[in-house]
């Protein structure tokens, strides 16, 4: 075991975990942020996304060991009240079935969106491949995105 000083969601956690722990466990587990969902296990499906220094990472297969001092965003703290241009867009755009996914696909649709205010959908398709969706919804997702990128 090890003590780890995590900045997660702009406030600061200590947690004592096996530094190979993933960062989706000590989310989940200890800290209690249970939006961000496991899917795979093996970083495939996307629906552990969380954001590391602005970056789309999976979270299911980084160790909280690698996390070091950088700055952690889960789907709690994109925005306060569900008014991320993302979050707004997905609701217009009337993405979600199920909605199991729909934590990690935000996730990745707002790095994307912050590196790229204004992508073509080869390049939505490229930020959003590697999120699956069992229920399908891609074509709804590729809207919302577009649709966010007016929003913001």
């Amino acid at each position: 075991m090890a003590s780890f000083n995590l900045k997660i969601n702009k406030k600061k956690y200590t947690v004592e975990a096996d530094p190979n722990m993933p960062l989706l466990w000590a989310l989940r587990d200890v800290i209690g942020l249970t939006g961000t969902k496991f899917g795979c296990g093996i970083a495939q499906c996307g629906a552990c996304t969380v954001h590391l220094n602005g970056d789309a990472v999976r979270s299911c297969s980084l160790p909280i060991s690698a996390v070091g001092d950088g700055e952690v965003v889960t789907i709690e703290g994109l925005s306060e009240n569900g008014d991320h241009p993302v979050q707004k867009a997905w609701e217009e755009v009337d993405v979600m079935q199920c909605g199991y996914c729909q934590s990690g696909q935000i996730m990745s649709a707002a790095a994307l969106l912050e590196k790229n205010p204004n992508p073509s959908d080869e390049e939505i398709s490229s930020a959003m491949n590697g999120n699956i969706c069992r229920c399908g919804t891609y074509v709804r997702i590729r809207e919302a995105v577009k649709k966010a990128a007016t929003l913001k």
